[in-house]
């Protein structure tokens, strides 16, 4: 049963596609992730699909309820944490999760019930009275968490959950949020940039890129279309005459300089770097580093839009520069 349907779902601001006709199935139980980029397209699409803002065209249902129509419905059944921290951090964690159990006209008894076993989900029972102004930034976010299931919905929205935090507390949100899938059985869609965390928590990934999804699957099937293991390799001073080198080897399946690393892409790559180093001692090209790895996410989202994330994110953030000058241009009547 599909949770989520998206119809060429499209959003425009100002002329401009922030949504380019998303089409999407997502399944009860799922964790879906939404793969881009900073302005890709992710927040908008949730921010449609939550009834938060309407589409200008096409059209969604979420846990069967249409997002225009059916607002109120579609609100009883989501839970929604946002990117940005939105607790009232005067109040104790319980008194969060009250105060928002009575927004959903909750009764007390059962209020009370699923206080205690959100925050036990989250491991926060000996946090609960505290003000959420002493917790850290890994505690509010389990606690957002929380709050977004306390009234039993059917599909939780979470938009970037781990961003701003350290590598260790990622890791240990990760797994509570593949623990209560399981546990609650609910429908999770998951915004990210993150190349590893929809790697390790994603059932599904969409990659989405100026606004539309160019690809959807599951991580491995998705790494399995790239197909060909990398072997990564640095020489000394020598990169140009090795990419001429390496493309002369008839296993190569291509062969390519990326910043100071030649890219050679092959089948079972385990067995071709011998042949690589014995080639580059013969020809005298000395190398210093050769790493073999199989395809990633990261390779996906090449494949798919011929930039890394980085790349597309360093080149938007230089448009936005180059906006807000003429911008300010414009408004200061073309001076300077």
């Amino acid at each position: 049963m599909d949770t989520v349907e998206t119809y060429n779902l499209t959003k425009e601001f100002n002329g401009i596609r922030a949504v380019d006709g998303i089409s999407l199935k997502i399944t009860e139980g799922e964790i879906f992730g939404l793969l881009g980029p900073n302005g890709a397209g992710k927040t908008t699409t949730l921010k449609m699909l939550s009834t938060l803002i309407n589409p200008t065209s096409g059209s969604a249902r979420v846990a069967g309820y249409d997002i225009v129509k059916e607002k109120d419905k579609v609100r009883e059944n989501i839970g929604m944490v946002f990117q940005d921290i939105s607790l009232d951090t005067e109040l104790t964690g319980r008194e969060n999760l009250d105060f928002h159990a009575r927004m959903y006209n909750m009764p007390v008894k059962l209020r009370e019930e699923r206080i205690k076993e959100v925050l036990e989900l989250v491991d926060l029972e000996d946090k609960a009275d505290i003000q959420v102004k002493y917790y850290s930034g890994g505690m509010q976010r389990r606690l957002e968490i929380a709050r977004g299931l306390m009234h039993y919905p059917k599909v939780l929205f979470l938009d970037e959950p781990t961003l701003g935090l350290d590598a260790q507390t990622r890791r240990v949100l990760w797994d509570y949020i593949k623990a209560l899938s399981k546990r609650e059985k609910i429908t999770i869609i998951i915004t990210t940039h993150y190349m590893d965390e929809a790697d390790y928590l994603c059932d599904r990934v969409g990659i989405i890129d100026y606004g539309r999804v160019v690809a959807t699957g599951k991580p491995e099937e998705l790494k399995s279309l790239v197909g060909e293991d990398i072997i990564s390799i640095e020489t000394q001073n020598k990169n140009r005459e090795a990419v001429n080198l390496f493309d002369n080897l008839e296993w190569a399946i291509s062969v390519s300089l990326r910043g100071n690393l030649i890219e050679v892409k092959t089948k079972n790559g385990e067995y071709r770097v011998p042949e690589i180093i014995e080639v580059a001692q013969k020809a005298g090209v000395k190398i210093t580093s050769l790493n073999l790895r199989k395809p990633t996410l990261e390779d996906v989202f090449i494949h798919y839009t011929g930039k890394t994330i980085r790349e597309r994110e360093a080149s938007e953030k230089e448009w936005s520069k180059m906006s807000m000058r003429m911008r300010r241009r414009l408004w200061g009547g073309g001076r300077r």
